[in-house]
């Protein structure tokens, strides 16, 4: 019985002390991913920087960039198609940002691989 008054008074106070909104949450994830988007243009500027002097690569780099954030843009209308909130609702707000925030994150592992190198004996990495 104590067990079971314990877990009640337990999930009272962390749902009174620590709740969020939807609309917190959706704040909060939007947050995210500018701080996500941040650290994907700082990147993207050291490489930007620290290649400067090979042009061509500088020229593709771009030319990939700008055709990603293309990509990017389009899955994420496919994905959420709606965000005026009739299909997902309140949560559109946040889903979509969560998952822009996935999608930054990834390019940012990806374009590290030119700042960091790669694996020794990786003749065909991403670089």
């Amino acid at each position: 019985m104590k067990q079971f008054l314990f877990s009640v008074l337990f999930n009272f106070i962390t749902r009174v002390c620590f709740g969020q909104t939807q609309s917190e949450m959706n704040e909060e994830a939007a947050w995210d991913f500018k701080e996500a988007d941040k650290e994907f243009n700082a990147t993207f500027q050291k490489i930007l920087r620290d290649y400067s002097t090979d042009t061509i690569f500088i020229k593709n780099l771009k030319k990939a960039q700008k055709i990603r954030i293309q990509f990017r843009d389009a899955e994420m209308d496919a994905k959420y198609l709606d965000r005026s909130g009739g299909v997902y609702g309140s949560v559109a707000p946040m889903c979509w940002s969560m998952h822009k925030t996935n999608l930054t994150k990834e390019r940012i592992k990806q374009l590290l691989a030119w700042l960091v190198g790669v694996g020794e004996g990786d003749v065909c990495a991403d670089q």
